[in-house]
């Protein structure tokens, strides 16, 4: 009897302390992306809830086969019952009748809002396949194909970093970017304003930003691939799915690095990918 207690308050408690390490992870996946960025914090509540559903539903299911193997302990659902129910301080709380109500009126709403939340997560996996449909013959046509890079943050200098024939850090192209911007704040600064009030960035705000560009993981675009193709005195492409391939630094005449600009591969929002030349297998498919 006692020994399948103890193996149920070790299996709760360690549901507890995965539940606190998917928090700091999710807190972390917070920070990454600006407030101000509406459309990657809704894509960022999206990952969050999928990222929770799963963890309850992994619990769930680890408690049901528990109590499968255990049918016979009529004083363990109990004991389970008061561990799940503990706070930090071991104390079991008291509920009131108000609480319980407020609790289910709670579960009702999380139950709305993880069926919308599949219902948009379907919606997204359309918009996806069809976009990854569009790039691969896009691709296919210039006899590449996309090569996937981390989600986290760095992804567009990491794409830069793939296609160098040199060694170079994420860090050390983060550092030439902001370095290059702030030496010719008169060539960007016109481009920077706040998303929400459309105020255009003073000096100081701006020199921020760049500050931002080498302490953070903050996302690039186009502003930060121009400064790069100075800097790398390189032309830059980006092929999109649904617009004409954007072409940075036309002035330079190197080979260009070939960027992929995906707007739904990734749940957290924008994201660039590099290419690699497509293997000779699919090569030979296609033809």
């Amino acid at each position: 009897m006692e020994d399948p207690q103890r193996e149920r308050q070790r299996m709760v408690r360690r549901h507890h302390l995965e539940k606190k390490e998917l928090q700091a992870r999710i807190q972390a996946m917070k920070n990454s992306v600006p407030k101000s960025d509406k459309r990657r914090r809704k894509q960022l509540f999206l990952e969050v809830a999928r990222l929770e559903a799963e963890m309850e539903q992994k619990h769930c299911q680890e408690l049901e086969k528990f109590q499968e193997s255990f049918p016979d302990n009529s004083n363990l659902e109990g004991v389970a019952e008061n561990l799940a129910k503990m706070d930090l301080e071991n104390q079991p709380p008291r509920q009131s009748r108000e609480q319980k109500r407020r609790e289910r009126r709670a579960a009702l709403v999380r139950e709305r809002q993880e069926r919308v939340l599949e219902s948009e997560m379907e919606h997204l996996a359309g918009f996806r396949r069809d976009e990854e449909e569009k790039l691969s013959v896009i691709l296919g046509a210039k006899n590449l194909e996309m090569k996937n890079m981390p989600a986290d943050g760095h992804c567009m200098y990491r794409a830069i970093q793939d296609q160098l024939v040199f060694s170079v850090t994420v860090e050390s192209l983060r550092s030439r970017t902001a370095d290059y911007m702030q030496r010719h704040i008169d060539d960007f600064l016109p481009f920077f304003s706040d998303s929400e009030t459309g105020d255009a960035y003073s000096r100081d705000e701006f020199l921020s930003y760049c500050k931002d560009i080498v302490r953070n993981a903050s996302w690039g675009g186009q502003l930060e691939l121009r400064a790069l193709s100075h800097v790398l005195q390189t032309p830059i492409e980006v092929i999109q799915a649904d617009s004409p391939v954007v072409v940075i630094g036309e002035e330079y005449a190197k080979k260009p690095l070939v960027l992929v600009y995906v707007r739904y591969a990734c749940n957290l929002g924008e994201h660039y990918n590099s290419v690699k030349p497509l293997e000779a297998s699919a090569v030979g498919g296609a033809a």
